[in-house]
Protein backbone atom coordinates (compact mmCIF):
# COMPACT_ATOMS: atom_id res chain seq x y z
CA UNK A 1 0.00 0.00 0.00
CA UNK A 2 2.71 2.49 0.87
CA UNK A 3 4.78 1.93 -2.25
CA UNK A 4 6.52 4.76 -4.05
CA UNK A 5 5.19 4.97 -7.61
CA UNK A 6 7.37 6.89 -10.07
CA UNK A 7 7.30 7.88 -13.71
CA UNK A 8 10.76 8.27 -15.26
CA UNK A 9 11.53 9.64 -18.72
CA UNK A 10 14.89 8.64 -20.16
CA UNK A 11 16.86 6.65 -22.72
CA UNK A 12 17.63 2.93 -22.77
CA UNK A 13 21.28 2.54 -21.70
CA UNK A 14 21.68 -1.26 -22.03
CA UNK A 15 20.14 -3.87 -24.27
CA UNK A 16 17.21 -5.53 -22.45
CA UNK A 17 18.01 -9.09 -21.43
CA UNK A 18 15.40 -11.81 -21.08
CA UNK A 19 15.32 -14.92 -18.92
CA UNK A 20 12.95 -17.04 -16.90
CA UNK A 21 12.88 -16.91 -13.11
CA UNK A 22 13.03 -20.02 -10.94
CA UNK A 23 9.23 -20.27 -10.91
CA UNK A 24 9.03 -20.02 -14.72
CA UNK A 25 7.91 -16.38 -14.97
CA UNK A 26 9.48 -14.33 -17.76
CA UNK A 27 11.66 -11.43 -16.55
CA UNK A 28 13.47 -8.69 -18.44
CA UNK A 29 15.96 -6.12 -17.19
CA UNK A 30 17.63 -3.03 -18.66
CA UNK A 31 19.23 0.22 -17.50
CA UNK A 32 17.48 3.54 -18.09
CA UNK A 33 19.43 6.83 -18.13
CA UNK A 34 17.52 9.98 -17.20
CA UNK A 35 19.48 13.19 -17.82
CA UNK A 36 18.43 16.49 -16.28
CA UNK A 37 18.59 19.44 -18.69
CA UNK A 38 19.04 23.02 -17.51
CA UNK A 39 18.90 26.36 -19.30
CA UNK A 40 22.39 27.89 -19.36
CA UNK A 41 21.84 31.66 -19.22
CA UNK A 42 25.46 32.46 -20.06
CA UNK A 43 25.47 30.46 -23.31
CA UNK A 44 21.71 30.88 -23.87
CA UNK A 45 21.14 27.19 -24.62
CA UNK A 46 20.05 23.97 -22.97
CA UNK A 47 22.82 21.94 -21.31
CA UNK A 48 22.97 18.51 -19.67
CA UNK A 49 23.29 18.66 -15.88
CA UNK A 50 23.55 15.15 -14.37
CA UNK A 51 22.36 11.66 -15.26
CA UNK A 52 20.56 9.21 -12.97
CA UNK A 53 20.57 5.51 -13.84
CA UNK A 54 17.76 3.10 -12.96
CA UNK A 55 17.57 -0.67 -13.35
CA UNK A 56 14.14 -1.41 -14.81
CA UNK A 57 12.58 -4.83 -14.16
CA UNK A 58 9.64 -6.10 -16.23
CA UNK A 59 7.75 -9.33 -15.61
CA UNK A 60 5.60 -11.80 -17.58
CA UNK A 61 4.04 -10.42 -20.82
CA UNK A 62 5.60 -6.98 -20.27
CA UNK A 63 9.05 -8.63 -20.20
CA UNK A 64 8.54 -10.36 -23.56
CA UNK A 65 7.14 -7.18 -25.12
CA UNK A 66 10.08 -5.10 -23.86
CA UNK A 67 12.64 -7.46 -25.39
CA UNK A 68 10.75 -7.44 -28.70
CA UNK A 69 10.24 -3.66 -28.81
CA UNK A 70 13.10 -1.83 -27.08
CA UNK A 71 16.71 -1.24 -28.13
CA UNK A 72 19.59 0.89 -26.82
CA UNK A 73 19.17 4.64 -27.16
CA UNK A 74 15.40 4.72 -27.52
CA UNK A 75 13.47 7.29 -25.47
CA UNK A 76 11.08 5.64 -22.99
CA UNK A 77 8.59 6.50 -20.30
CA UNK A 78 8.65 3.97 -17.45
CA UNK A 79 6.08 3.80 -14.68
CA UNK A 80 6.43 1.53 -11.68
CA UNK A 81 7.40 0.98 -8.06
CA UNK A 82 10.72 2.47 -6.94
CA UNK A 83 13.02 0.32 -4.78
CA UNK A 84 16.27 1.69 -3.37
CA UNK A 85 18.61 -1.18 -2.52
CA UNK A 86 21.73 -1.04 -0.41
CA UNK A 87 24.48 -3.61 -1.03
CA UNK A 88 27.99 -4.17 0.16
CA UNK A 89 30.58 -5.44 -2.32
CA UNK A 90 34.31 -5.58 -1.72
CA UNK A 91 33.94 -3.58 1.51
CA UNK A 92 32.18 -0.76 -0.39
CA UNK A 93 28.60 0.32 0.09
CA UNK A 94 26.49 0.58 -3.05
CA UNK A 95 23.04 2.04 -3.56
CA UNK A 96 20.93 1.14 -6.56
CA UNK A 97 17.61 2.48 -7.74
CA UNK A 98 15.39 -0.23 -9.24
CA UNK A 99 11.98 0.21 -10.83
CA UNK A 100 9.53 -2.70 -10.93
CA UNK A 101 7.73 -1.56 -14.09
CA UNK A 102 3.97 -1.67 -14.45
CA UNK A 103 4.06 0.01 -17.87
CA UNK A 104 6.72 0.98 -20.39
CA UNK A 105 6.29 2.92 -23.62
CA UNK A 106 8.13 4.97 -26.18
CA UNK A 107 8.23 8.73 -25.54
CA UNK A 108 6.17 10.07 -28.44
CA UNK A 109 7.29 13.63 -27.68
CA UNK A 110 10.65 12.61 -29.19
CA UNK A 111 9.63 10.32 -32.06
CA UNK A 112 7.03 8.02 -33.53
CA UNK A 113 6.17 4.41 -32.79
CA UNK A 114 3.99 1.73 -34.37
CA UNK A 115 1.88 -0.31 -31.94
CA UNK A 116 1.07 -3.95 -32.64
CA UNK A 117 -1.30 -5.78 -30.32
CA UNK A 118 -0.15 -9.23 -29.23
CA UNK A 119 -2.94 -11.78 -29.44
CA UNK A 120 -3.09 -14.99 -27.40
CA UNK A 121 -1.55 -18.08 -28.97
CA UNK A 122 -3.86 -20.20 -31.10
CA UNK A 123 -2.93 -23.67 -32.35
CA UNK A 124 -2.48 -24.19 -36.08
CA UNK A 125 -5.30 -26.11 -37.74
CA UNK A 126 -4.46 -29.70 -38.67
CA UNK A 127 -5.64 -29.20 -42.24
CA UNK A 128 -6.09 -26.07 -44.33
CA UNK A 129 -9.42 -24.44 -43.65
CA UNK A 130 -11.63 -22.99 -46.35
CA UNK A 131 -13.96 -20.22 -45.30
CA UNK A 132 -17.47 -20.95 -46.53
CA UNK A 133 -18.90 -18.45 -48.94
CA UNK A 134 -15.53 -16.79 -49.65
CA UNK A 135 -13.94 -17.62 -53.00
CA UNK A 136 -11.11 -15.69 -54.59
CA UNK A 137 -11.39 -14.98 -58.33
CA UNK A 138 -8.35 -17.23 -59.01
CA UNK A 139 -10.01 -20.16 -57.21
CA UNK A 140 -13.45 -19.75 -58.79
CA UNK A 141 -13.19 -22.64 -61.28
CA UNK A 142 -10.60 -24.86 -59.52
CA UNK A 143 -11.84 -27.83 -57.44
CA UNK A 144 -10.74 -27.88 -53.78
CA UNK A 145 -8.92 -31.25 -54.08
CA UNK A 146 -6.65 -29.90 -56.87
CA UNK A 147 -5.17 -27.17 -54.67
CA UNK A 148 -2.02 -27.61 -52.61
CA UNK A 149 -2.36 -27.09 -48.85
CA UNK A 150 -1.02 -23.78 -47.61
CA UNK A 151 1.89 -24.04 -45.15
CA UNK A 152 2.40 -21.58 -42.32
CA UNK A 153 5.86 -19.92 -42.41
CA UNK A 154 8.52 -21.47 -40.19
CA UNK A 155 9.00 -19.69 -36.88
CA UNK A 156 12.35 -18.49 -35.64
CA UNK A 157 13.95 -20.23 -32.65
CA UNK A 158 12.58 -19.16 -29.28
CA UNK A 159 14.56 -16.37 -27.68
CA UNK A 160 15.23 -14.34 -30.84
CA UNK A 161 13.82 -10.84 -31.06
CA UNK A 162 11.55 -11.62 -34.02
CA UNK A 163 10.23 -14.76 -32.34
CA UNK A 164 9.35 -12.72 -29.28
CA UNK A 165 7.72 -10.05 -31.45
CA UNK A 166 5.46 -12.77 -32.78
CA UNK A 167 4.96 -14.41 -29.36
CA UNK A 168 1.34 -15.37 -29.11
CA UNK A 169 0.59 -14.77 -32.79
CA UNK A 170 0.31 -17.72 -35.14
CA UNK A 171 -0.61 -16.85 -38.73
CA UNK A 172 -3.40 -18.95 -40.19
CA UNK A 173 -3.72 -18.71 -43.97
CA UNK A 174 -7.13 -19.38 -45.48
CA UNK A 175 -7.37 -20.48 -49.10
Amino acid sequence: MNETLVTVVGNVATQPDFRESANGAAVSRFRLAATVRRWDRGREEWADAYTSFYTVWAWRALAANVVASVTIGEPLIVRGRLRIQEQEREQKRWLSADIDATSIGHDLARGTSAFRRVSPARPLPLEPVRMTGVVSPADAGEPLAAREPTQAPEREPAGTANALRNEGFVPVIYR
